[in-house]
C-alpha cells in the first residue's frame, strides 16, 4: 500500500488564506501530519509505520500556484448522484472567494467534453451561476460514462485550455481516468494538478470511509422500505420486495436496513445464498410467512448474478467498463411468486425499485455538509500542487489518498465483521443461506 502523495513541485507562494484565518498556528496543515490507517491498537500491536498512514487534508501556508494566474476546470462523470451540485458550488466558491482565483470552467458531459469531436464547449463558472445549484439534484455540467477511449486527446484539450487544476467528481471509473490523465500530464511535463472527489452512492471506493451521496441514498431508500412494509402488512402473506443500487457492494441495502429495522431479509452481493434446499432463501421466507404472515426483502442490484438463467460466461460491459447486470429484482419477484404458487400458499407481492429516484434526489443536510467540505479540501490540495490524488475521510478526519491506492481494490462488506452481524441481528435472517 503506497500512501505517498504526488506533487508538482515545491510550494513557494504564500497562501492568501494567511490573511483570512484568525488563528494561523492552528488553521494550517503540513505534510508531516498523518492519519493512522489502522486505528485499532492491541497489546501486541507493532509500532505504527509512518508510511502506513494518510497525509492530512487541509490548507497549506505555502501553495504552488499563484491564484491570480491559475486556471481551474471541473468535470463530473459517471451516473448521477445526490450532492454533485453541492460539490461544484463548493469548489467554485472556495476557489473564487477564498483564494481569489476567478478563471474557472466546467467541462460538459464528463470526459466526453474534453474530446473536440463532440463539440461540447466548456461552461464558464462563477459564484452567481452556482449560487443556488445545491438545491437541485443532478449536475449542471451534465455527466456521461466513458469518453476515455483516447486519453492523449483529453490531455491535449486540457493543455489547449491552459488548465492548471482539474477537479474530477466521480467514482471508480472516473478516478481511473483521472489517474491516466495525471500520468500523461506528468510525462509531458505539464503543470497540471489532478484532484478527485469521491462520488458514488454505492460507497465502494477503498481507503475512504464514505463517499458523498451515500448517506442521501440510504436515507431515501428508507422511504421505499417503509412503503414496502406497509404494503406487506396490508395483506395476508404480504411480501414487500425492494431493489436498491449496489453493483458489487451492498452498503446501501445494509445501512437502510439498520436505519429502518423493518426488513426481514437483506440480500447483498458479498453474501451468496441458495434459492432452494433445506437452508435456501425460499424455505426461510416460507417459514417467515407462515409464522408472521408478512415479510420485507431488500436486495442490492448486484446480488445473485450466478443464480440468473441468462448469466453468460462472457458478459457485456457499459461505457464505464462495468459489467451489465441481469435484473435480480424481477428475477426474485417471479421466482418467489412461482415458488409459493407451487406450494399452494396464497401471497401478495409488491415490488418497488426506487433506484433512479434515489440517484436524482437533492442531498440530505448531512451529505450537503460533507460535499461542501470535500470541495473546500479539494481546492486546498489543488492550490498546493497536489496531484493524482483524491480527497478522502478516515476516522472522521479528511485525508489525501493516492488515486492508485483508492482504485487498487473495491470496498465491500466483510461478512465476518460486526457490521454485517448487526444487519443479521436486525433482520433475524440466518447468518448463512447456503446449503
Amino acid at each position: 500500500m503506497d500512501f505517498k502523495i504526488k506533487y508538482l513541485g515545491n510550494c513557494t507562494i504564500k497562501s492568501p488564506l494567511l490573511d483570512k484565518y484568525a488563528f494561523n498556528d492552528t488553521s494550517f496543515m503540513n505534510d508531516t501530519t498523518r492519519i493512522r490507517y489502522n486505528v485499532l491498537i492491541r497489546n501486541d500491536s507493532p509500532d505504527v509505520a509512518y508510511d502506513q498512514s494518510f497525509e492530512q487534508a487541509g490548507p497549506r501556508e505555502m501553495i504552488y500556484f499563484s491564484p491570480e494566474r491559475v486556471r481551474t476546470a471541473i468535470v463530473t462523470c459517471g451516473g448521477l448522484c445526490p450532492g454533485i451540485n453541492d460539490v461544484i458550488r463548493s469548489l467554485v466558491m472556495e476557489t473564487y472567494y477564498r483564494y481569489g482565483s476567478t478563471s474557472i470552467i466546467g467541462i460538459r458531459y464528463g470526459y466526453s467534453g474534453l474530446d473536440p469531436k463532440n463539440g461540447l464547449e466548456p461552461m464558464e463558472l462563477d459564484p452567481e451561476l452556482v449560487e443556488k445549484i445545491h438545491l437541485d439534484g443532478g449536475t449542471i455540467l451534465g455527466s456521461s460514462r466513458g469518453g476515455t477511449e483516447d486519453m492523449e486527446v483529453l490531455v491535449d484539450t486540457l493543455a489547449r485550455l491552459r488548465i492548471n487544476i482539474l477537479y474530477t467528481i466521480g467514482g471508480d471509473g472516473t478516478l481511473r481516468g483521472a489517474h491516466e490523465i495525471a500520468e500523461l500530464a506528468r510525462k509531458r511535463g505539464m503543470e497540471l494538478a489532478v484532484v478527485g472527489i469521491p462520488k458514488t452512492i454505492d460507497n465502494d471506493i477503498s481507503y475512504i470511509q464514505r463517499s458523498f451521496g451515500f448517506e442521501t441514498a440510504f436515507s431515501r431508500a428508507v422511504e421505499a422500505i417503509y412503503a414496502a412494509h406497509v404494503e406487506a402488512k396490508g395483506a395476508q402473506n404480504g411480501i414487500g420486495l425492494v431493489k436498491l443500487m449496489g453493483r458489487h457492494s451492498g452498503f446501501i441495502a445494509a445501512h437502510a436496513c439498520l436505519a429502518m429495522n423493518d426488513v426481514n431479509f437483506v440480500l447483498v452481493p458479498e453474501v451468496p445464498f441458495d434459492l432452494h434446499g433445506e437452508n435456501g432463501f425460499l424455505l426461510h421466507l416460507k417459514k417467515r410467512l407462515l409464522n408472521r404472515h408478512h415479510a420485507v426483502i431488500c436486495v442490492a442490484e448486484g446480488t445473485g448474478q450466478d443464480l440468473l438463467k441468462n448469466h453468460a460466461t462472457i458478459q457485456k460491459r457499459d461505457a464505464s467498463g462495468n459489467i451489465v447486470l441481469e435484473d435480480i429484482g424481477i428475477f426474485l419477484k417471479n421466482t418467489i411468486n412461482d415458488y409459493f404458487k407451487n406450494e399452494r400458499i396464497p401471497t401478495t407481492l409488491k415490488y418497488i425499485d426506487p433506484s433512479y429516484m434515489i440517484r436524482s434526489a437533492p442531498s440530505v443536510p448531512n451529505d450537503s455538509i460533507f460535499c461542501t467540505q470535500l470541495g473546500q479540501f479539494a481546492v486546498h490540495a489543488g492550490m498546493a500542487g497536489k496531484t493524482d490524488m483524491v480527497i478522502g475521510i478516515w476516522n472522521n478526519i479528511y485525508t489525501h489518498v493516492p488515486i492508485g491506492l483508492a482504485i487498487s481494490k473495491r470496498k465491500k462488506i466483510d461478512p465476518a465483521t460486526r457490521f454485517w452481524h448487526s444487519v443479521v441481528d436486525a433482520t433475524g435472517q440466518p447468518i448463512s443461506m447456503k446449503n
